[in-house]
């Protein structure tokens, strides 16, 4: 008989700054979780619209946090959350209805200490079925980063590294690893009706040819957004290597040009897709070498924090 059976408690952490058009969605697809023992905290980061208004429409628990997401995530999985699992959430990002069902049951039934899930990307743009196609390569490889975790767990290794932006979300996942086994949850979702599949089909995405996911909602994409924040992020790469060292097993993999460019994408059969999908190879190859880019030049360009409030 399935654990699951324990009805354990699930907290959910939204992060958010100045998010206030993206509260509605993704609180509506967690009233719409087939799993009902779940506390939702929203921590803030002192957004300058209405943000907290709307989402004490939706719950009690709303605080305020920061300066970076690791220390909003930390606040509301670590000192504010009840449950026995938590987990973080983007507020850009829509949960499939049985997405928390189906973590709680891989998680006991497999006794992993953190799960990564899988992510889809919203968006009809060319650009967009890019970013969908290279993050479909990435789901369970060091690439990925663990989102659902054990609390006892994720507390004794005392949460995010509040000293990064960007790597911290890799830096988990090692920590994890540590003390256990980090899988992959990979379920069908049979859900029928839900009352985010319209929104869904207006951003490009058939959801009902998915598993159990989370849409990420990121809109149209904008080259220039995306390659700030990714120049952002790659500000901090210094100290996670400095922490873990460059000779890592990960790290070698995470930022060496043979396994971003390579490796990741054709281990385990994944060449196939890039066979049948050359376009959007292409496509994902510019992306990645612009990024690239982005990280060999962090310490000699200033880049802009694309959380700072305007």
């Amino acid at each position: 008989m399935s654990k699951i059976l324990n009805n354990p408690l699930v907290t959910l952490v939204i992060t958010t700054k100045n998010e206030e058009h993206n509260v509605p969605n993704v609180m509506k697809s967690i009233k719409a979780q087939t799993y009902k023992n779940i506390e939702t905290i929203l921590v803030d980061n002192q957004s300058d619209d209405n943000t907290k208004q709307v989402a004490r429409k939706f719950t009690k628990l709303v605080f305020d946090k920061g300066p970076e997401r690791s220390a909003q995530r930390n606040y509301g999985m670590i000192a504010k959350s009840k449950g026995e699992y938590v987990m973080f959430i983007d507020c850009d990002m829509i949960l499939s209805p049985n997405l928390v069902k189906e973590a709680v049951r891989t998680i006991e039934e497999e006794e992993f200490v953190a799960l990564h899930i899988p992510e889809i990307v919203l968006g009809s743009s060319f650009w967009s079925s890019v970013r969908r196609f290279e993050r479909t390569f990435y789901d369970g490889t060091v690439v990925d980063g663990a989102r659902f975790f054990r609390k006892s767990v994720f507390r004794k290794v005392k949460g995010f590294d509040l000293n990064m932006s960007g790597p911290e979300d890799w830096d988990i996942d090692k920590k994890m690893k540590k003390e256990g086994i980090v899988g992959l949850l990979n379920a069908p979702e049979k859900t029928g009706r839900w009352n985010m599949r319209k929104f869904i089909a207006e951003k490009g995405i058939d959801s009902t040819k998915y598993n159990v996911a989370i849409y990420h909602n990121e809109t149209e994409f904008n080259m220039k957004k995306y390659l700030n924040k990714k120049g952002y992020y790659a500000t901090s790469f210094d100290r996670y290597i400095k922490k873990w060292g460059s000779n890592d097993p990960d790290l070698r993999k995470q930022l060496g040009l043979g396994y971003r460019f390579f490796g990741v994408f054709i281990e385990n059969g994944k060449w196939f897709q890039l066979v049948i999908h050359p376009f959007l190879t292409l496509g994902m190859m510019l992306l990645r070498f612009m990024v690239g880019v982005k990280f060999l030049t962090r310490k000699s360009s200033k880049v802009e924090n694309p959380y700072k409030k305007k």
